[in-house]
């Protein structure tokens, strides 16, 4: 029996979670017919059909869902050796590791790093992103000098200080019914509704589930799980459900926020390095850089 290919196991995970073929294809860049192939290539070489194709949309079949959840843990362990392969060659190959969550990566440390490297244009650096999970990792295995999460805490042999604060905002489609309403959402309300959110691990995702608890109704109920921030936006543009996503992260005209009464979505983002360890050189640089640029909002 012939492997598949890892690309049509991304397609199977992706078309269990997305319900629909032509999303799971667009989400990994290829065309419709292309993925429908790579589909029948797989069910071919495993002798089991794995997707029920019907004009409503696509599902997978109970063989389907068995095999998505092998393909799931067979891409979990890919990615980690990925990443820990990429921690190593950063750790040979740079001045400074820097790891980072990734809405911090995509919005604030590309600003630090430029204003560094300005600084010291001979400096070689080396940036990871991941969810904040693993960037805690990273920074307690020293494969990375200085982190940056999205998650409250506490971090077990990690060292921290606050470098920003951020809130999440609660989105729609402008098709769903939320984005008619003129009223705010109660907590029941909005714990009760499935939403499009982070995997586990994510910073994102374990301050949704602490603020609900708070508000006495979590934690959240999963509609879908997704890998990124630019892949729940997408999600949710295509009106898979509502999600709760970073301030930061709502630029896109076809997402609507939705108010919420009375729960705490603020969170602050620390940087992390090994416990017991002081920062010198330009690692201390980067955080000092990091709290100066907060303190100017």
């Amino acid at each position: 029996m012939t492997a598949p290919e890892l690309d049509s196991l991304r397609l199977l995970v992706l078309v269990g979670e997305l319900g629909s073929i032509g999303q799971a294809a667009a989400a990994l860049g290829m065309t419709r017919p292309s993925a429908g192939k790579r589909l029948s290539l797989v069910e071919r070489r495993l002798g089991l059909v794995l997707v029920d194709r019907t004009r409503r949309g696509s599902a997978l079949t109970p063989d389907g869902r068995v095999i998505a959840g092998w393909a799931r843990r067979v891409l979990a362990e890919l990615g980690g050796l990925l990443d820990g392969a990429q921690a190593l060659r950063a750790r040979h190959e740079t001045g400074l590791r820097i790891a980072a969550s990734m809405t911090l990566a995509e919005h604030l440390v590309p600003r630090w790093i430029g204003e560094l490297n300005r600084a010291h244009p001979g400096l070689r650096l080396g940036l990871e992103v991941t969810n904040s999970d693993r960037v805690a990792e990273l920074a307690r295995a020293e494969l990375a000098d200085i982190g940056f999460v999205e998650s409250p805490g506490p971090f077990a042999g990690l060292a921290s200080r606050k470098v920003a604060a951020d809130h999440l905002v609660v989105v729609v489609a402008r098709t769903h019914p939320w984005a008619r309403e003129r009223r705010s959402l109660t907590p029941a309300e909005l714990a009760n509704t499935p939403l499009v959110v982070r995997e586990h691990g994510s910073g994102t995702r374990e301050t949704v589930d602490i603020a609900l608890r708070k508000a006495g109704v979590g934690p959240v109920k999963p509609l879908l799980e997704l890998g990124s921030a630019s892949a729940v936006r997408s999600a949710v543009i295509a009106g898979a459900g509502p999600a709760v996503i970073s301030a930061l992260d709502v630029a896109d005209h076809e997402l609507v926020p939705v108010a919420v009464e009375t729960v705490d979505f603020g969170r602050v983002l620390p940087a992390v390095w090994p416990e017991g360890r002081r920062l010198t050189g330009p690692a201390a640089e980067l955080l000092a850089l990091a709290v100066r640029r907060s303190s100017r909002g």
